[in-house]
């Protein structure tokens, strides 16, 4: 188990949310986000703060972990860095990855990390290739020596980092067995994917899912706008307890359904609310459910 996963883990078996976490150590919610998928580890003196807290050793925390100069939980990496230096839309495509993460930090650089536990050659198998322009960054991955995209979703996994501060609107492709966009306020977030599970925290703006899976999508907080748009799918938006929205379906064919605490229920939603959730397409159902995290 890594440290990001043992950290998770630990706080969930004490019913501790990440709010709470950080606030008992001092740290953002934002910092306690990124330990717990891998985007960042804690410092020594924050990890002396967790030890302390949940009563375990600093070597029972970082056990699995490679104790090298290199911090990461993973046997190979590729790393690409881009200074930023003004506000840019962003058109990225990363093709297949086991895993991917976005995330917007207080930074000026853009960070492409690949990494992976299987791929030796991963340095050489993956090239990130970015075109800049006045006002926009096109970003893509590239495969080569023969790397199928099928190997790229069992073996590699993506973590980006977007400078939060010159951030105009994104558009992102990508297809990955989980998705994850965190801490980015933003007009326009247009995502491309192929998955089957995405978690969205701390975003804040307009989000738009095009996606033709049925999915299951994990919503930490709501501040404003989620468009899901598929056909013949049928997908689950969970979202915080006592949350306000308005929800909305368009295309064809499309409905709406609510649960609570696995049962089905009457519409909960709120025709006034400024948050909003739609469901566009064809021939396509979504599920609005508010319960105790699943798996």
């Amino acid at each position: 188990m890594t440290f990001a996963e043992k950290l998770k883990s630990i706080r969930k078996q004490v019913g501790m949310s990440q709010e709470l976490l950080a606030e008992k150590i001092g740290v953002s919610r934002q910092a306690v986000t990124k330990w717990e998928t891998g985007a960042g580890i804690p410092d020594i003196e924050n990890m002396i703060s967790i030890s302390n807290l949940f009563n375990i050793s600093i070597d029972e925390l970082i056990c699995n972990e490679r104790t090298t100069l290199n911090t990461s939980e993973y046997l190979f990496e590729s790393i690409t860095e881009y200074d930023i230096d003004k506000i840019k839309s962003y058109d990225m495509k990363f093709g297949g990855a086991e895993k991917f993460v976005l995330s917007g930090y207080n930074g000026e650089k853009i960070r492409v990390r690949l990494v992976s536990n299987l791929l030796s050659t991963l340095q050489n198998d993956f090239k990130v290739k970015i075109d800049d322009s006045r006002k926009r960054i096109d970003l893509d991955v590239k495969r080569y020596n023969g790397v199928t995209e099928a190997t790229a979703k069992e073996t590699v996994s993506i973590f980006v980092q977007i400078p939060t501060r010159y951030i105009s609107h994104i558009e992102c492709a990508v297809r990955a067995e989980s998705v994850e966009i965190h801490s980015l306020e933003c007009d326009n977030i247009e995502l491309d994917l192929k998955t089957s599970r995405i978690t969205l925290e701390d975003i804040s703006g307009k989000v738009k899912i095009n996606c033709n899976l049925d999915m299951e999508v994990l919503c930490h907080s709501l501040n404003g706008e989620i468009d899901i748009n598929q056909i013949s799918a049928t997908s689950r938006i969970r979202i915080p307890e006592n949350s306000l929205f308005t929800a909305v379906t368009k295309g064809i064919g499309t409905n709406i359904y609510y649960e609570k605490n696995g049962q089905k229920t009457e519409p909960f939603d709120s025709p006034d609310a400024d948050n909003i959730i739609e469901l566009n397409g064809i021939k396509s159902e979504l599920v609005i459910y508010t319960a105790e995290e699943r798996g």
